[in-house]
């Protein structure tokens, strides 16, 4: 509708029926168009809209407004950035209709002659379209898992099959996947390939295939997939072999040997313990297979206590509908009472984020009486007092020094100006770190994979500062996060400093991500001890308290 210039007014009522039937979890599912409107308060042209997207997929004003749009445009519209008046801008000044298009445009530097736009906005999408090039058909491991999980169950169910096992990059359980790998143990591959055929959702690549690798794709979500086989009594061997690094399988142990030489001597190995401890090694989960940190905390007897999802005892950085969060304050404390968990940190955004309905002072006070009253009724469940404050361009955070006083813990994040150099992204962080009310630094590196590269930073430099002024790092356990990097947590245990794991939920089923949040965590080696939030209620109660009375 903006791209077309249709009406603005037109267009908030489109917007506001939106955040409506998000904020307030309306179902449009059976409903009819008079019901919508009097259940969701829309007019009668919007709901009648709803009803048909709802019962056929699609509406006549829908399909008019996309015959008059190139395809291509529907992509430009992706490109961080971009927003529909500078796309219908490009389109209507250059004729761009495509990424391949707009990619041409800025190499050539007729983007930054182009009224309104200018070199630094040239050089910004063209950062954003090879980036978005690089990341072509690789997907978050998040939105493969569930996937993947049922394929396997289907071809464990194939005659003659009798061990799949994921390996590769997913059976690390790497944040990105590029190829989704699986090992099948059967005594006929040939059979197993031709049934294979048989499955939906798999397309088989004969030309790039053999006997011993079946390559393909699957088809809904596309991504590559590639199928190992090996004889059952071999199964163990070529799951270590598929599923370890180059550096894991390489890495010299006592006796100048390496994994893949042990692996390779006469007597068969039955298990992975049998492998490990031919090694003089503990049992080495999969996820740190990488070849990075794997074999030092095995020596150092670590391993064990690698974090686990159990060890959690409370959900730290979450919104409600205070600011932008789906859910109410009471709903958020519930269900995290209801997951088990003793505490919930509510930490909504500060007054800078205007666009996610940050809280000016008063909404604050007006928090801090509910969490109150929710105290007295969920106890011994406590609902800690925090707040997302922004870290503004000069390194400060956005209240004064009494409102952030009021609060039990401060989670200091970077939000806007993103464009940033290494040198001063890190002094700004610095800056935020040094402040005495910064209890958390959230997502260091405001990355989103796949879609944006965090701004560079000094890791050391930040991670130092951390530890000088006793300051958190939270690992985001969004998927599209995970921000804190896993290849940082071994420094900053080394350097004593802790890490918090926290979903950045907006909705109660964001506690969900918690569980890649501990997947990061163990891939960079943290073990209970060095996790902030597996602290006990009382416990972390108890340290807000010192911390805020050493302020002066």
């Amino acid at each position: 509708m903006e791209l077309h210039d249709e009406n603005s007014f037109k267009i908030r009522n489109y917007q506001s029926a939106l955040i409506n039937l998000d904020r307030n979890e309306i179902s449009v599912v059976g409903k009819s168009a008079e019901q919508l409107q009097s259940e969701a308060g829309m007019g009668k042209s919007i709901a009648e809209f709803v009803f048909s997207l709802a019962t056929t997929g699609t509406h006549p004003y829908l399909e008019d407004l996309l015959s008059k749009t190139p395809t291509g445009i529907l992509e430009v519209l992706e490109i961080k950035g971009l927003g529909p008046k500078k796309v219908k801008a490009l389109w209507e000044e250059l004729n761009i209709t495509s990424t391949h298009e707009l990619l041409e445009a800025c190499q050539s530097g007729q983007i930054a002659k182009a009224k309104g736009f200018g070199e630094k906005t040239q050089v910004s999408i063209l950062a954003s379209l090879q980036f978005r090039e690089a990341n072509q058909g690789k997907w978050l491991y998040a939105d493969l898992e569930e996937m993947v999980e049922a394929l396997g169950a289907k071809i464990k169910e194939i005659d003659g099959v009798k061990e799949v096992m994921a390996v590769g990059e997913f059976g690390r359980k790497s944040e990105i996947i590029e190829v989704v790998e699986l090992l099948v143990a059967t005594e006929n591959h040939a059979d197993t390939v031709s049934q294979l055929s048989g499955l939906e959702n798999l397309e088989y690549n004969k030309k790039l295939s053999s006997p011993f690798k079946w390559r393909g794709k699957i088809t809904d979500p596309e991504v590559n997939m590639l199928i190992h086989f090996a004889q059952p009594s071999h199964f163990v061997e070529e799951k270590i072999v598929r599923t370890g690094t180059k550096a894991h399988l390489l890495y010299p142990l006592e006796g100048e040997k390496t994994l893949i030489e042990i692996l390779r001597e006469p007597a068969l190995i039955t298990s992975e313990d049998e492998l490990f401890a031919k090694a003089e090694l503990p049992w080495i989960p999969e996820e740190l297979r990488e070849g990075y940190i794997e074999f030092d905390l095995a020596k150092d007897g670590k391993i064990p206590q690698l974090l686990e999802d159990n060890d959690l005892k409370g959900i730290l950085h979450n919104h409600s509908t205070y600011s932008d969060g789906k859910h109410t304050l009471r709903q958020m404390a519930e269900y995290c009472k209801e997951l088990g968990y003793e505490y919930l940190g509510i930490s909504d955004h500060s007054r800078s984020a205007f666009y996610a309905g940050g809280l000016e002072s008063e909404k604050v006070q007006k928090q801090h009486q509910e969490i109150d009253q929710l105290n007295q009724e969920l106890a011994p469940f406590r609902i800690f007092k925090g707040i997302e404050s922004d870290i503004l361009t000069d390194g400060s955070l956005d209240y004064p020094a009494e409102v952030l006083a009021s609060f039990d813990f401060i989670v200091s994040s970077i939000h806007s100006n993103l464009g940033m150099d290494r040198k001063k992204a890190t002094s700004r962080l610095l800056t935020a770190i040094m402040n005495p009310y910064t209890t958390i630094l959230g997502h260091p590196t405001g990355r989103l994979l796949l879609r944006r590269e965090g701004y560079p930073i000094d890791h050391k430099a930040i991670i130092d500062a951390c530890a000088i002024y006793n300051v958190v790092i939270e690992i985001n356990a969004n998927p599209w996060r995970l921000d804190l990097d896993w290849k940082w947590i071994n420094y900053a245990t080394v350097k004593g400093v802790k890490l918090s794991i926290n979903p950045d939920a907006h909705e109660m089923e964001g506690y969900a991500d918690m569980k890649y949040g501990v997947i990061a965590g163990r891939k960079g080696g943290l073990t209970k001890d060095m996790t902030f939030n597996a602290m006990s209620a009382d416990e972390i109660g108890k340290y807000f308290q010192e911390r805020k009375s050493k302020i002066k």
